[in-house]
């Protein structure tokens, strides 16, 4: 892979253009790392008890909602966010993905999806006995999204 930069004063925004033979795993890493430095998404806060968590967004397996609270779980423990779920599903970074009414997971965290054509499939995380559910609905945006990077 050759990497090339080119500075010119006379441009008015950065614009990076990745030109590829085929979209595959080391171009989408490159476009996962640059959409992720570039982001605009809040440094976030989380909570538990009375104590307040800053640690990366790469650290959440999901988020989901219970009660009207939105959690955020990572391999070990459950922190509980501000902000809705529809508010997370507009700010995250492009690998985390809607896959239910109730839940949001980050892509780069599952280990297996068990599909079951008749009801919801079974996602489970590297290093985690954590398990969440995708519906049917979102199965397949999730599968996209996991074999491309991008939904169609």
């Amino acid at each position: 892979m050759k990497i090339r930069i080119e500075i010119d004063s006379c441009f008015e925004d950065d614009e990076v253009i990745i030109k590829c033979r085929e979209f595959n795993s080391i171009v989408q890493h490159v476009h996962d790392a640059i959409v992720e430095k570039t982001s605009k998404t809040p440094n976030m806060v989380f909570y538990k008890d009375k104590d307040e968590y800053f640690f990366p967004l790469t650290n959440v397996l999901f988020f989901e909602t219970d009660n009207e609270t939105v959690f955020a779980h990572t391999v070990n423990d459950v922190y509980r966010t501000e902000y809705k779920l529809y508010e997370l599903q507009q700010i995250l970074p492009e690998r985390f993905v809607r896959i239910s009414k109730s839940t949001i997971v980050n892509i780069t965290h599952i280990l297996s999806v068990s599909r079951n054509l008749t009801s919801s499939s079974l996602i489970k995380f590297h290093k985690s006995h954590k398990q969440v559910y995708v519906s049917r609905f979102y199965y397949k945006d999730l599968k996209q999204k996991m074999l491309y990077g991008r939904s169609n």
